[in-house]
């Protein structure tokens, strides 16, 4: 799926991420954990060709950077990002907003047939926005943004997923309905590989298990989600002590002790 070989970033002479090794395959599902500051959203940008290593070699989808069409590329990965959120326009739709996702690009600048427009909002039902249909993304609230920004990176039937933090911003209820929408996309026969970035361990669903920490740009623990959530391992990785509580649906959630 993609392949992180020896990668650093530099902004400004600064060192952003540093030796980077990291493969994920086919159907696999990972979480990223990581405090602010860590380099995620980075890591992300290099994913989706917004931003290029320094140094190493990076290979998304069986492209190799520096030799593929990186906006082509992009077609094939689908992005769920507060970041995103800001960028589309205020006064469309939520059926084109989520239609725009078929072109990856910000507003839709061609025609689109009947269709196209269907699957839009089928796909919007079929997230629980059904309600959502010809309400102007402006006055929807944060978690029904979450809900059409979904449908919108469902809409190229991406071979990956990228869900960046996005219960950011959720009241309780809102966002055990979107992680109960993330759950179903998992369960679904062609769903694509999820990477999902958190900071909540409470947030992790059974599905991701597999599980990257981040900490100051490098990766300091990778593996099954279900072995590195220990109170030995998060100690090392926050560098504080730090109490494990499971959550009855079989998360963890990790407070200061």
């Amino acid at each position: 799926m993609f392949a992180f070989e020896n990668v650093y970033f530099k902004r400004d002479n600064k060192t952003i991420l540093s030796d980077i090794n990291w493969v994920v395959k086919e159907k696999e599902n990972w979480a990223i954990l990581g405090l602010n500051g860590s380099g995620k959203t980075t890591l992300l940008q290099l994913l989706n060709g917004y931003l290029w290593p320094s140094s190493g070699k990076l290979q998304v989808l069986g492209q190799v950077f520096g030799q593929t069409s990186l906006p082509e590329l992009r077609k094939s990965i689908g992005w769920v990002s507060n970041a995103l959120d800001h960028q589309l326009k205020d006064y469309e739709l939520s059926e084109q907003i989520v239609l725009s996702g078929k072109f990856a690009s910000i507003g839709i600048y061609t025609k689109v047939t009947a269709d196209e427009m269907a699957l839009a909002k089928k796909l919007l039902i079929d997230c629980g926005g059904i309600s959502l249909i010809g309400k102007p993304y402006k006055i929807l609230s944060q978690g029904e943004r979450q809900i059409v920004l979904i449908a919108r990176a469902l809409m190229a039937n991406p071979k990956l997923l990228i869900l960046d933090e996005p219960c950011n911003g959720l009241d309780l209820f809102a966002k055990e309905r979107l992680l109960e929408r993330i759950k179903k996309i998992a369960e679904l026969p062609e769903s694509p590989t999820m990477l999902f970035v958190t900071h909540h361990t409470e947030e992790i669903l059974p599905c991701f298990d597999n599980i990257i920490l981040l900490r100051d740009g490098e990766i300091t623990h990778h593996g099954k989600t279900e072995n590195l959530l220990s109170e030995e391992v998060l100690q090392d990785f926050y560098q504080k002590p730090v109490e494990l509580i499971r959550i009855k649906d079989g998360s963890i959630a990790v407070y200061p002790k």
